[in-house]
């Protein structure tokens, strides 16, 4: 039983530790121009024609980025960098830029939403790793860092979708104008895995708790009848020695 739960409880630590480390190299991508996070962004775009705009710029959490030798050439950060081409933020005007971004506040808002969030995720998913040390010996400790690992899913899910939906939409009104653009397959690829690491943390902590208990039950279970039936011979060759006598 001990070594069943210790062995769960390795697996969720395994995952949730997988999941933290995807979700900060996401998180730092961008924040400085060292290997590999200048190589994590969330959206490139062919932004030449457009005034005072890099040839190719790349979106991150922090800043909007140039792009020198295919890595990114990020200057000051910013939290919370929202992506939002026309504002004063991004580019600071309208010309060439996509129809789609020109009088509305669903990328800026969507975008900047993801910040919180990712933090939140990051909060809980750590917070399960601690607590997972006790889910490898028990029962409590395998429920409690399950439910921790189930917020920071919960945030983690919320995060990657808005994403997803705002660049993906991004990445349309780009190509539709003829500027060719694509998303960062690294920050998509460590978002989605981190969310199905959470996922299976939160499963193994779970089972780990689940599988301790039933050992447990059937335990005592076999026991007890154990006991009636030792008992119930002990009778029997008792009175078999009383008739010979």
């Amino acid at each position: 039983m001990g070594f069943s739960r210790a062995s769960l409880g390795f697996l969720g630590l395994f995952f949730t530790a997988g999941a933290i480390l995807l979700m900060f190299l996401t998180l730092l991508g961008g924040a400085r121009n060292t290997n590999p996070l200048n190589l994590v962004y969330f959206l490139e775009a062919d932004t030449g024609n457009i005034p005072g705009a890099p040839s190719t710029s790349r979106w991150t959490f922090w800043n909007l980025c140039s792009v020198v030798n295919g890595k990114n050439d990020c200057g000051s950060t910013h939290v919370d960098f929202p992506f939002d081409p026309p504002s004063h933020r991004n580019f600071d005007t309208t010309e060439n830029v996509p129809h789609e971004f020109i009088g509305t506040n669903h990328y800026f808002l969507t975008s900047r939403f993801m910040f919180p969030f990712m933090i939140i995720a990051l909060f809980f998913s750590t917070l399960s790793l601690f607590t997972g040390l006790l889910a490898m010996c028990t029962r409590i400790g395998s429920y409690l860092s399950g439910f921790l690992a189930w917020l920071g899913l919960t945030f983690q899910v919320i995060t990657t979708c808005l994403m997803t939906a705002v660049f993906v939409q991004g990445r349309g009104a780009f190509n539709r104008n003829g500027q060719t653009s694509h998303l960062g397959v690294k920050a998509f690829a460590f978002m989605w895995t981190a969310s199905v690491c959470l996922f299976l943390s939160c499963l193994l902590y779970c089972i780990g708790g689940a599988v301790g208990r039933k050992d447990s039950g059937y335990s005592g279970r076999k026991e007890r009848r154990r006991g009636f039936f030792s008992s119930a011979r002990s009778n029997s060759v008792r009175s078999q020695k009383e008739n010979h006598a």
